[in-house]
């Protein structure tokens, strides 16, 4: 039973790697237009904002989800090694 677990707890991960690493693109993708708006609005203070604030929340759209899965690799490596204690 532990083996199909770590096995499918495997997959899972390898699986959230790759989501992260869309998601790094996702991130990079979506900074572009912001910081060409940026560019062509000649760096005022208010544009430097609006950058500054969708950036930041662009960051932590994928900045999140990497904190997440570690958290949640931690739970699952903490239960799957109580489950193995218990049973041997």
């Amino acid at each position: 039973m532990s083996a199909t677990l770590s096995t499918f707890l495997g997959l899972f991960f390898k699986a959230g790697a790759v989501a992260i690493i869309f998601n790094e693109v996702r991130g990079v993708i979506l900074a572009v237009p912001v910081l060409y708006a940026m560019y062509e609005s000649g760096g005022s203070a208010m544009a430097i904002w609006l950058g500054f604030c969708s950036l930041a929340g662009i960051a932590l759209s994928v900045i999140v989800p990497i904190f997440a899965a570690r958290k949640l690799e931690r739970y699952a490596q903490a239960k799957l090694a109580k489950r193995t204690a218990a049973t041997a």
